[in-house]
């Protein structure tokens, strides 16, 4: 075993420029950091000295302090899902549904309302869930609805006021929910339960998200690691995605500085396995929305908490960030971009950090991670352990 503890640390919709089979998603052009850079006066000078910039044309500096690389996508489909999958070593054949541009088929929410005994209102593509509840808030109060939407990723999610549903019979409606879009022309990658309070004109979401995904269809490098007795720690929402398989310990947390903060906190445990943490802020409040500024400074603000997590590591830590697609805030349209990701690997053991070849698969990460540990090698991946010295 190299490293005693891995934490690997997504940048939710961070891309770095096209995957070479771009044209199939009609993504030609996209390059989420590489856009938001040149529309901005991005200074991450914590991240620049990891090699993150370099990513962009995968140029050569010899004074950066970590190995940097990017990774190719090679899942079907650019949804957060099968991108996850990707990430720990599963390989996905069969895009999950979208129907962001559609909406849902009338006998889905027949099917809906026969579950759940509710009235279905909205059935309609969101980019701010926050618009829906002030349009349709009221609404819901006063007839007992269940409002439904979608946003770009292949989701379906569902919000009532606490007052009208109770938490616990709207998280029994997903569940409902779930088990109906099973089926195969309705197969979403989650159910996302969305409770609110407040009253018209004031509602607001609550904390209690819970989202309900698909299990994977084969066992993950985190559920290897986890039949090796060693911690996988979830912190944000990769428990939610995976619908827990593989998780020893769940941390919930639902803005990118929260996440920072339980990541820091862990840091300081001792354990030896992995812990995995995504910064979803990136994507689902900066880019659905098209919100080039606040994409950058957010960036900026993780830049500002590098120096922090740096220091917290141990000599046999090892230290992934990484993004599991694109969504170029610059590009046409809502949908996440299909791109190449981010690789840097940080350790205060490495003598020698440098650019790395691309990987020809994100699920490389996840091989890497299997020979640390010496567990079971993922069904897709290939490690570059060797060259991290």
């Amino acid at each position: 075993m190299k490293f005693k503890r891995i934490f690997l640390v997504v940048l939710d919709s961070l891309g770095v420029g096209e995957a070479r089979d771009a044209g199939l998603y009609h993504d030609e052009g996209c390059n989420t950091l590489g856009h938001i850079k040149d529309n901005s006066h991005l200074f991450i000078p914590n991240l620049k000295k990891l090699g993150f910039l370099n990513t962009l044309y995968m140029d050569n500096n010899e004074e950066v302090d970590a190995y940097y690389t990017v990774a190719r996508p090679t899942n079907i489909g650019k949804d957060s899902l099968s991108a996850h999958y990707e990430l720990v070593g599963i390989k996905n054949s069969v895009p999950f549904k979208n129907f962001s541009e559609t909406g849902f088929p009338r006998e889905m929410i027949e099917a809906i309302e026969a579950v759940t005994g509710r009235r279905v209102i909205g059935n309609k593509y969101v980019d701010d869930p926050q618009t829906i509840l002030q349009e349709l808030g009221e609404r819901e109060m006063q007839y007992g609805s269940i409002i439904l939407y979608t946003s770009t990723d292949a989701n379906i999610q569902i919000a009532a006021h606490e007052d009208t549903i109770p938490l616990v019979k709207l998280y029994q409606y997903s569940e409902k929910i779930r088990k109906i879009t099973m089926r195969e022309e309705w197969r979403v990658g989650r159910i996302i339960a969305r409770p609110f309070t407040g009253k018209s004109g004031k509602f607001k979401f609550t904390n209690e998200r819970k989202d309900y995904a698909v299990k994977p269809p084969k066992k993950t490098v985190l559920d290897f690691l986890k039949d090796h007795s060693y911690s996988v720690i979830g912190i944000g929402k990769i428990s939610d995605i995976f619908d827990g398989e593989g998780i020893t310990k769940t941390m919930k947390a639902t803005t990118n500085i929260d996440v920072i903060n339980k990541l820091t906190d862990v840091m300081e445990k001792n354990f030896t396995g992995l812990c995995m943490a995504n910064l979803q802020d990136f994507d689902s409040i900066y880019a659905h929305k098209k919100d080039i500024e606040g994409y950058a400074n957010a960036i900026e603000e993780l830049d500002v908490e590098i120096p922090l997590i740096l220091n917290k590591l141990n000599t046999d830590d090892l230290l992934i960030i990484t993004a599991d697609h694109g969504n170029d805030p610059t590009f046409q349209g809502n949908n996440h971009t299909r791109e190449n990701v981010p690789v840097l690997l940080f350790s205060r053991d490495f003598k020698d950090p440098h650019r790395l070849d691309i990987r020809e698969s994100m699920a490389d990460i996840a091989a890497t991670i299997a020979e640390n540990f010496e567990v079971e090698t993922p069904e897709i991946g290939t490690s570059f352990l060797e060259q991290l010295k």
